[in-house]
């Protein structure tokens, strides 16, 4: 949930509130992701964690149309000298499987033109081939469920791209964050949830953004809060919990853009129900019945 701040991207404050009450500790990965680890080891009945974050971004440069000739050859050389393996192996779920590869026959995915001519492409005949169709699929879907019925969200998008790329031996990574949408935007994902995308490798560029649910080169509107091979490295939530009960899961996301820093006193744009789910869940838990009355109980019936 902690943006990062890197490239054309400042994170100027960030402040995470989690109830019921607890320590929380902050860590980055090997990736330079940040990351909160918190424990609360008292029964409750709900979990809410609401984040909020400042942040500048700068324009980005003009991304060209096409590289050098011999863009291939400088990848290569580059893939070479640098320490880019982990975003060219297989992943948990950027996996080549017959489907991607059948998909990459279909839609001309071959090492020809120039690299960036090639990711241009795939990057509109993405967002052509797929129906943006919330909730199809789940966190866990394997790129097959999406490839099959032509539907999906932005993380299918993202994971079939980067298997596409890896698949002829581009360099790519997973973006998770949120994109912020103007009244004058007609993006097809939700503004309210997270978004993904992916990060490509590229010869006298560098590390690349292309939005493939969108049809876009990610620019100021995509706000990076952690990089990955997959989505199984960066969810903005993840944990385990103790007890015989279902569990659920409700996400609300608010992006709003501004020329000036807000005023330090004010308050976090929480909606009404999240309210009062913060309210919840700082009371205590009820006590459930101990188990020696519930004995008594039953021998007694």
């Amino acid at each position: 949930m902690h943006p990062r701040s890197d490239s054309n991207q400042h994170c100027l404050t960030f402040s995470l509130s989690v109830s019921p009450r607890c320590r929380v500790f902050s860590y980055r990965d090997h990736l330079g992701n940040n990351v909160q680890h918190f424990d609360i080891p008292g029964e409750h009945t709900q979990l809410v964690i609401v984040a909020e974050s400042v942040v500048e971004q700068q324009p980005l440069p003009e991304v060209p149309s096409f590289l050098a000739p011999d863009a291939w050859k400088a990848l290569d050389e580059l893939v070479e000298s640098g320490d880019y393996w982990e975003m060219l192996l297989p992943s948990t779920f950027a996996v080549e499987t017959p489907a991607l590869v059948e998909l990459a026959g279909r839609l001309g995915v071959a090492r020809r033109d120039d690299p960036l001519m090639v990711v241009h492409e795939l990057n509109q005949r993405l967002f052509e081939y797929f129906e943006y169709v919330p909730r199809h699929t789940r966190v866990d879907s394997p790129i097959d469920e999406a490839i099959m019925s032509g539907k999906g969200v932005c993380q299918d998008f993202a994971h079939t791209m980067i298997a596409l790329l890896r698949h002829i031996r581009i360099p790519a990574r997973y973006v998770s964050g949120y994109l912020y949408r103007g009244r004058e935007d007609h993006d097809r994902s939700t503004p309210d949830a997270t978004h993904a995308w992916v990060d490509v490798l590229l010869p006298h560029l560098g590390w690349v953004g292309f939005d493939p649910t969108n049809n876009l080169i990610t620019h100021h509107r995509h706000i990076r809060t952690a990089i990955g091979r997959d989505y199984a490295d960066v969810p903005p939530t993840h944990g385990i919990f103790r007890g015989q009960t279902d569990s659920e899961l409700y996400v609300a996301v608010q992006v709003e853009a501004s020329e000036h820093p807000p005023a330090l006193d004010r308050q976090l744009p929480i909606p009404d129900d999240w309210s009062v789910l913060v309210e919840r869940a700082q009371q205590p838990a009820e006590r459930s019945q101990p188990l020696v009355d519930l004995q008594q109980m039953q021998q007694q019936q």
